[in-house]
């Protein structure tokens, strides 16, 4: 069962930290960003900054769970226009377009558990549930467990490719090996 979530009350400046902090974190990693940067870059003080959030870990939790939301949001929006028996493929087609606008350093939740892997961490709970909520999405749409599991490695690794650059079109590459694993008689939806 997950634990619920602390979460932060928007305001207009608690908002331009958020921003200020999502791009620095994606761009140069966790933990070499700063409160001093973070605020600086959005016109606040340190003050306004631990006023709203109380912490950067607090910080680092709404970056990761924002983009978790937005990520959920966009998959959903490509599965309700799939054709019918093509939403595992409308997930990977959904990676290559997130990743194209959002994603050029690879996953945030990969990038940020290789930052944070201390379970006690508040953010670290963000990174495991989104990427158990992905298993469940694949294992959903294939209808099996272990075929679930082999699209999950597809699509992770088509992430980390993606992420370091090493080889054109890895979520093209990924999606054409799910399609064979769907092909191969896996109960897709």
């Amino acid at each position: 069962m997950e634990e619920k979530l602390k979460r932060v009350r928007m305001t207009p400046a608690a908002r331009r930290v958020l921003d200020a902090a999502e791009r620095l974190f994606y761009t140069h990693g966790i933990h070499a960003v700063g409160v001093d940067l973070i605020a600086a870059e959005a016109g606040v003080t340190k003050k306004t900054l631990y006023d709203r959030f109380g912490s950067k870990e607090q910080v680092v939790v709404e970056y990761l769970a924002g983009r978790d939301e937005r990520w959920r949001a966009f998959v959903a929006a490509h599965l309700a226009r799939a054709e019918p028996g093509a939403g595992v493929l409308a997930v990977f087609d959904a990676s290559r377009e997130w990743a194209g606008e959002y994603g050029a350093k690879g996953c945030a939740m990969v990038n940020a558990h290789a930052e944070i892997s201390d379970p006690g961490h508040p953010a670290y709970a963000v990174v495991v549930a989104q990427k158990a909520w992905m298993l469940e999405l694949f294992t959903r749409l294939a209808g099996a467990e272990g075929a679930g599991r082999a699209l999950m490695l597809l699509h992770e690794g088509a992430l980390v490719a993606h992420g370091m650059g090493v080889f054109p079109d890895p979520f093209g590459v990924a999606r054409e090996q799910a399609r064979e694993l769907l092909g191969a008689g896996v109960r897709r939806s």
